[in-house]
C-alpha cells in the first residue's frame, strides 16, 4: 500500500485530501508543519508527498530541499495558491515531480499522484533487476561468478555515470563490445545511440570516411553528404574495437577529435562538434606499441583514462560450466530442440584451455546443439582440438634444450608455421584464416609482410582455383 503524507496548515485542505486518497487506497498521514512532516519522513519514509508551499514555520520548498537529502526517491508535489514563475523554477530544479495551482482539479491530482507512483515502481523495479544481475553473476549480456568477474562488473558500474573515455583491454573472443555495450545501457546515455566499428577491418582511407562522413564530391563515388559515425552517435557512445590497428595517420586524426571535440568529414572545410564518448578495445599490449613506435603516446594516454581488462577463459574456468549451460538454453530456443549437456561432455569443456575465450566456447555449443540427435550432447559432438586436449600430454611434450634456445626467433618460426598453416586450411582465404587464428585481418597482413609470406597466400589461391576447376 503506498504512503502518502499530506502537508498544509490548512486543516480542511488537510481534511478533504485525507478522504480523497483514503477512498483511493492510500495510507494517508497529515501535517500541520513542514518540520514537523520532516521529522515523519526521518521516522518512516512516505511514497509521496504533497505540500502546501506557504506555510508559517517551514516553506514548502524549504521542506523540498531537506526531503531530497534524506529521501532522494520520495515524490514530492507542490500545491500553492500563490504561484510564481521564480517559485516553480526553484521546485523543479530542487527536484519536484510537479508543480500545481490551487483551486485545483481533484481528479487530475489524483493522476499526477498515480504517475509519481508508476515512476517510482520503475525505479524500484530496474534496481531489483540490476540486484538480480549480480547476484546471478550476470549484466546484461556479460557472465560470470569468477572473483575477477565480479570486479569487472563493479568497474562497469564505477564508469558508466562517467564521461571519460574508457580502455578496454582483452584477448579476442573475451567480450570486449559486450562490456562497451553494458556501459552504455548503464550510463545517461542509454537512450542515445552506441556506435560500434571494428577500426581493423577498413583501410585508412575507408576508416576516415566512416568515422567522420564525407562531403558530396570529396572523391569519386561520393555523390551525396554522408555522417560519419562520431556525429551519428550524437550525444551518445562511440565504440572503437581494436584500436591498436589504426594506422599512423589516423591515429592523429582521432587524437584531435579528442582534444578538440570535432570531427572534419572528408571534403568539408568546416567542422562538427561532438558530444560522444568514445569506449576503445584492444587485444594488442598498446604500451608495448608505444615504446616500439607503432602507436603514438600522446593519444595512448587520451584513450587509457579508465583501463578496464577482461580475464581471458581460461584464467575463470568456475564459469565454463555457467556459460555452456547458458549457450545451450539460448541454441535450444533457437532451434527448438531440448537437450543438455552430458557430464563427460562438461568435464571435456572444463579443461580445454579455450584460445578464442567465451566467443569459441559459443560456437562450440551452436555447433553441438545443431548436430546432436538426442536429448544429451555426447562428446563426439565436440570439436577434435576438445576431445583430444590434455593439459597434462601438453606439459609432457614440452621440450627445453639442453644448450637452451633462441627463444626469439622460436618464437618467430612458430608464428610463420601458424600463419602458414592456417592459410593452407584456408585455400589463401586472408579473412578466414584470420578468424582461424583470432587476429584482425589488418594484423594478418602485417605478418605477411613481415614474413614475406605474400607468395604463398597467391600460391595457394591459384592451387584452390584449380582444384575448382
Amino acid at each position: 500500500m503506498a504512503k502518502l503524507l499530506i502537508v498544509d496548515d490548512e486543516q480542511s485542505m488537510r481534511q478533504l485530501l485525507s478522504l480523497v486518497f483514503g477512498r483511493e487506497g492510500y495510507e494517508v498521514r497529515t501535517a500541520e508543519r513542514a518540520r514537523e512532516a520532516l521529522e515523519m519522513v526521518r521516522r518512516e519514509p512516505v511514497n509521496v508527498i504533497i505540500s502546501d508551499v506557504k506555510m508559517p514555520d517551514m516553506s514548502g520548498i524549504e521542506l523540498l530541499r531537506e526531503v531530497r537529502a534524506v529521501a532522494p526517491d520520495t515524490a514530492i508535489i507542490m500545491i500553492t495558491a500563490f504561484a510564481t514563475v521564480e517559485t516553480a523554477r526553484e521546485a523543479f530544479v530542487l527536484g519536484a515531480d510537479d508543480f500545481i495551482q490551487k483551486p485545483f482539479d481533484v481528479d487530475e491530482l489524483k493522476t499526477i499522484v498515480r504517475r509519481a507512483l508508476e515512476r517510482l515502481a520503475l525505479v524500484e523495479e530496474n534496481r531489483a533487476f540490476r540486484r538480480a544481475q549480480q547476484q546471478t553473476g550476470r549484466l546484461d549480456q556479460i557472465i560470470g561468478h569468477a572473483p575477477r568477474m565480479q570486479a569487472v562488473y563493479q568497474m562497469i558500474q564505477t564508469v558508466a555515470p562517467l564521461n571519460s573515455t574508457v580502455l578496454i583491454v582483452g584477448e579476442s573472443g573475451t567480450g570486449k563490445e559486450l562490456v562497451a555495450r553494458a556501459i552504455h545501457n548503464l550510463s545517461p546515455r542509454a537512450d542515445r545511440p552506441f556506435v560500434s566499428v571494428n577500426c581493423g577491418a577498413f583501410t585508412e582511407t575507408l576508416l576516415e570516411s566512416e568515422l567522420f562522413g564525407y562531403r558530396k564530391g570529396a572523391f569519386t563515388g561520393a555523390t551525396s553528404n554522408r555522417k560519419g559515425l562520431f556525429e551519428a552517435a550524437g550525444r551518445g557512445t562511440i565504440f572503437l574495437d581494436e584500436v591498436g590497428e589504426m594506422s599512423p595517420a589516423m591515429q592523429v586524426k582521432l587524437l584531435r577529435v579528442l582534444q578538440e571535440r570535432k570531427v572534419r568529414p572528408v571534403g568539408a572545410h568546416e567542422e562538427v562538434e561532438t558530444e560522444a564518448r568514445v569506449i576503445a578495445a584492444t587485444n594488442r599490449d598498446l604500451a608495448k606499441l608505444v615504446k616500439e613506435g607503432a602507436f603514438r603516446e600522446d593519444l595512448y594516454y587520451r584513450i587509457s583514462v579508465i583501463p578496464l581488462e577482461l580475464p581471458p577463459l581460461r584464467e575463470r574456468r568456475e564459469d565454463i560450466p555457467i556459460l555452456a549451460e547458458h549457450f545451450v538454453a539460448k541454441f535450444c530456443a533457437q532451434t527448438g530442440k531440448r537437450t543438455r549437456l552430458s557430464a563427460r561432455a562438461l568435464e571435456l569443456l572444463e579443461n580445454y584451455h579455450w584460445p578464442g575465450n567465451v566467443r569459441e566456447l559459443e560456437h562450440t555449443i551452436e555447433r553441438a546443439v545443431a548436430l546432436e540427435p538426442t536429448d544429451e550432447i555426447q562428446p563426439e559432438r565436440l570439436p577434435d582440438a576438445i576431445r583430444n586436449y590434455s593439459g597434462a600430454s601438453a606439459r609432457a611434450d614440452f621440450i627445453f634444450p639442453e644448450e637452451g634456445i633462441d627463444l626469439f626467433a622460436h618464437l618467430e618460426s612458430l608464428e610463420r608455421a601458424y600463419v602458414a598453416e592456417a592459410l593452407r586450411r584456408t585455400g589463401g582465404n586472408q579473412t578466414r584464416a584470420a578468424e582461424l587464428l583470432n587476429i584482425p585481418v589488418r594484423s594478418l597482413r602485417h605478418l605477411l609482410d613481415k614474413h614475406d609470406m605474400k607468395g604463398l597466400t597467391a600460391q595457394l589461391r591459384s592451387e584452390a582455383a584449380r582444384g575448382a576447376e
